[in-house]
């Protein structure tokens, strides 16, 4: 069991430091709202993987592919929350960005904020995910490969998505830290912009490759 995990770790690692995405999601929240904000999205990312493991470890993902209806109820689905999120940044690039007032209310006023601000990023991060189901097929198609001939199912699902969870928080704590410290290096308002019309024209991009993504 031990070589089919190193094997696994090997192969997730690869994966998961392939830009896409989620690591865009986690990229940009950091940058916009700051350190929190990202570890908030990548929190609600790896809230999603866990749920996809754990669903293939008692064989519900199986249904994505069984069931055609299902597998394109939770495409289109994705496609249009990644098209809101495409649309609502470049909405937002639209406007001018303010440079925030150093002042105590206006402190005061991001302070209480925070908050909400985290929680919204952590459900982009869990939507995202779990909309997707590339996401779904990856650990159903993936796991099983690295699972040994007798080794039972249920358990050695969970162990490589445990392996798969550990390696998705090292490798979204860096991308967090790195982007979160050139955000705060960054502050002008037209980078703000440009930064809010790149992710929404990525996001928009996603959303149509998920809509016209076929599994066949």
């Amino acid at each position: 069991m031990l070589t089919a995990v190193l094997a696994f770790a090997g192969v997730a690692a690869i994966i998961n430091i392939t830009p896409g995405l989620d690591t865009l999601l986690v990229l940009r929240t950091s940058m916009a709202h700051g350190r929190d904000g990202g570890l908030a999205a990548a929190l609600g990312i790896l809230t999603g993987c866990l749920a996809w493991g754990v669903a293939t470890a008692i064989g519900l993902t199986a249904v994505l592919t069984a069931s055609r209806f299902a597998y394109d109820a939770l495409r289109i689905g994705g496609a249009l929350y990644l098209a809101w999120l495409g649309g609502t940044a470049l909405w937002r690039s639209r406007h001018r960005v303010r440079e925030p007032a150093p002042d105590r209310e206006e402190k005061a006023r991001a302070d209480s904020a925070a908050p909400r601000d985290r929680w919204a990023a952590f459900r982009a991060g869990l939507a995202t995910n779990l909309l997707n189901p590339k996401a779904g097929l990856f650990y159903i198609s993936l796991l099983p490969q690295f699972i040994p001939e007798g080794a039972p199912v249920f358990s050695a699902t969970l162990l490589l998505t445990a392996v798969d969870l550990v390696e998705l928080a090292l490798w979204y704590w860096i991308v967090t830290y790195a982007a979160s410290a050139l955000g705060e290096r960054i502050r002008r308002p037209s980078f703000r912009r440009r930064l809010e019309q790149f992710s929404g024209v990525a996001f928009l991009g996603f959303a149509a490759n998920l809509a016209l993504h076929d599994r066949a």
